[in-house]
């Protein structure tokens, strides 16, 4: 593929300065276009007048700029007295002869009849009446009008067209629109991360390594007569590393890698896209072995005939037609290797996903907590480290953390130890970075009456019962009244374990924990508050999930109701487009009808452990925030069965954190 050469500098300047000069030279056109101003400005009424007086002298027609200029007396010209004007001849008004004597100027108009008109007036009165057609102003004003705006613009194109080669930024877009340009498609040299840069993703460096293999020893999968794969694909929940390790591959085999962004193929002029297909595949075969990774290949891959496509000459449909035409026609000894990233692996069209395309796929899922604290490690290298500091027990604390949001901790961390002005990152820098990462900074500027605090108190408090007397007491980790983000109070539930499955009674005890908030507020205050409207959501959410999706409902018997969620996000009409009006109605009951049960039995167990709900709040409004052994302590007798816990879901199972987010306020 040719590359343009960079334009001459001097060329460029060369140009400009002519750009300059015929700007110059139209503005001096135009001064010289204007119409003079010298005399007194006449109307035609006064000139007239003025002629059937006798008083004008010499009456001269500018044609180019439209005016009669000339001098008139204070006294009749000498000469055979006025004769009275033929009836052809303009009327005048005495009236609007002017006094005195000078020059004037008169405007007249462009009508030849008025201008005859005009002229035999004048003649009548004696005046010398001469025509100056103006040949040289003529000839400026065509070229004002016509030349030097063409000259100016052909100036500009050229300008144009040498920014575009020199490679000016955005205006190259204007030369290159069906390429990528210099934003990507763009080869670079084999990036300096290795697979050792990467943790919490064993299975997919594992996968992966077979990709290095093939780059760096091709011969021996042509000796065995094995097919390498063509394609891989990454998919996994944002924040999850896909990028790093995609670049980790490139590094390991030490190839060039080309990344460039599913997006950047889409455009509303139509062939844009599949031109710029065609053009990024032609740089990648001329550096093989390379490796080429599309991010968010959802933009350009989505499934043909889905949402507002029109068809088989829709924009989108013809990139993803070229793409899957140019994987196609890859050797297998070309040496390339095509990797892709999503997050939304089911809404890609089934032709990218078949064998000979992208034939491998690897799930990059959020770390365990093995996977965590070794993230963590990774990413605390090179930071002063305090003696307290525990990286496996802030793994345990983040379940459901993705790689980003581990690095973000460690960020965090080390800016407050540095506001702090402090040389090591402590325990405590941590803790408060999770919080940060969670819910957000704290907002202790917030004033709160004593009554508010209490209820918060008292609302937070009730989610740490529940969980506790539910058999969950080691998931409680932290309570807090201190408002952070849009929160005014947190209860932090995790787990050691990282759950993967939920049985029914572990969604019932999640479900009576998210409306013990507010079932806490009305026992202890007779009514709610607006502070458990995110809980009210959280609850009706799990309640409609757990009925229609995960067919755990008695009544609703063993079915999905829920519409898979690429159908929604194909265009489909709704999430529950498949069913009837009548199972619908049932579906609502039923979710109402779990929640009020939810609710019944959380109220039932605080009431059964007021005492206990009375002695946290005082205690978390004295401190402000609960954690650790002393969190513990105060929450063991809640594990005591004053009362039958019943119910659905009274099951004691540890208790899931798919987030490991805080109770929302």
């Amino acid at each position: 593929m040719a590359i343009p050469r960079p334009a001459r500098p001097g060329l460029r300047f060369g140009l400009f300065v002519l750009l300059v000069a015929l700007f110059a030279s139209l503005g001096g056109a135009l001064a010289y276009l204007a119409p003079p101003t010298e005399g007194r400005e006449l109307s035609v009424d006064e000139l007239v007048a003025l002629a059937a007086e006798r008083r004008v002298e010499v009456a001269t027609f500018l044609d180019e700029d439209g005016q009669v200029t000339g001098r008139w007396r204070a006294t009749p010209l000498p000469g055979p007295g006025s004769e009275a004007q033929p009836f052809f001849a303009l009327p005048a008004d005495p009236a609007a002869a002017p006094d005195g004597e000078g020059t004037y100027r008169v405007a007249y108009a462009g009508s030849d009849s008025t201008n005859a008109l005009l002229v035999q007036a004048l003649a009548q009165g004696g005046a010398r009446v001469e025509i100056d057609p103006q040949p040289i102003k003529g000839a400026v004003r065509l070229l004002a009008t016509v030349l030097l705006p063409l000259l100016i613009l052909a100036n500009l194109f050229g300008l144009l067209f040498l920014l575009a080669r020199g490679g000016g930024g955005g205006l190259g877009e204007i030369r290159s629109f069906g390429t990528l340009g210099e934003r990507g498609g763009t080869a670079v040299e084999p990036p300096a991360v290795r697979f050792t840069d990467v943790a919490g993703a064993d299975e997919a460096v594992a996968e992966l390594a077979e990709v290095v293999a093939y780059l760096t020893d091709p011969d021996r999968y042509a000796a065995l007569g094995a097919s390498p794969p063509k394609g891989v694909l990454l998919f996994g929940p944002p924040g999850t590393g896909k990028t790093l390790i995609a670049r980790a591959t490139a590094g390991e085999a030490g190839v060039p890698f080309f990344s460039v962004a599913g997006a950047e193929f889409v455009e509303s002029l139509v062939g844009v896209g599949a031109a710029r297909v065609r053009d990024l595949f032609a740089r990648v075969r001329a550096a093989a072995p390379a490796i080429l990774f599309i991010d968010e290949i959802d933009a350009a891959g989505r499934r043909r005939g889905s949402g507002d496509a029109s068809g088989g000459s829709d924009e989108r449909e013809q990139t993803l037609n070229q793409l899957l035409v140019e994987i196609d026609g890859f050797d297998v000894a070309s040496g390339i290797v095509v990797m892709g990233a999503t997050n939304r692996p089911d809404i890609l069209d089934p032709a990218l996903l078949r064998p000979g395309r992208f034939d491998r796929h690897v799930t990059i899922d959020q770390p365990d907590a093995n996977g965590r604290s070794r993230i963590l490690t990774l990413h605390a290298t090179g930071k002063p480290l305090a003696d307290d500091v525990d990286l496996e027990m802030v793994a345990r604390r983040t379940p459901g953390f993705t790689g980003a949001d581990l690095a973000n901790v460690v960020n965090e961390a080390a800016l407050l130890a540095v506001r702090d002005g402090r040389a090591q990152v402590r325990m405590t820098d941590l803790t408060e970075a999770v919080q940060r990462v969670l819910s957000g900074p704290q907002r202790r500027g917030r004033l709160l009456t004593e009554g508010e605090r209490r209820r918060i108190a008292t609302h937070e408090a009730g989610h740490a019962i529940l969980a506790a007397a539910t058999g969950h007491l080691e998931a409680v980790q932290r309570i807090s009244v201190v408002a952070r983000g849009r929160g005014l109070g947190s209860v932090q539930l995790g787990s050691d374990r990282d759950a993967v499955l939920f049985t029914r009674s572990q969604l019932a005890d999640q479900l009576a924990t998210a409306l013990s908030g507010r079932a806490a507020e009305e026992l202890l205050f007779g009514e709610p508050s607006t502070g458990s409207d995110a809980d009210l959501e959280h609850a009706t959410d799990l309640a409609r999930d757990l009925v229609a999706r995960h067919g755990m409902s008695e009544r609703l018997g063993r079915v999905r109701l829920m519409a898979p969620e690429s159908d929604l996000f194909l265009g489909g009409a709704a999430a529950l487009n498949r069913i009837s009006a009548l199972t619908h109605q049932q579906l609502d009951a039923e979710v109402r009808r779990l929640v009020e049960e939810a609710f019944e039995r959380a109220t039932t167990i605080l009431e059964a452990r007021r005492p206990l709900l009375t002695r946290l709040v005082d205690q978390l409004l004295a401190d402000e925030t609960l954690e650790g052994a002393e969190l513990g302590r105060l929450l063991a007798p809640a594990t005591d069965d004053p009362a039958p816990l019943s119910g659905p879901g009274s099951g004691r199972g540890p208790r899931p954190s798919p987030q490991g987010q805080p109770a929302a306020r």
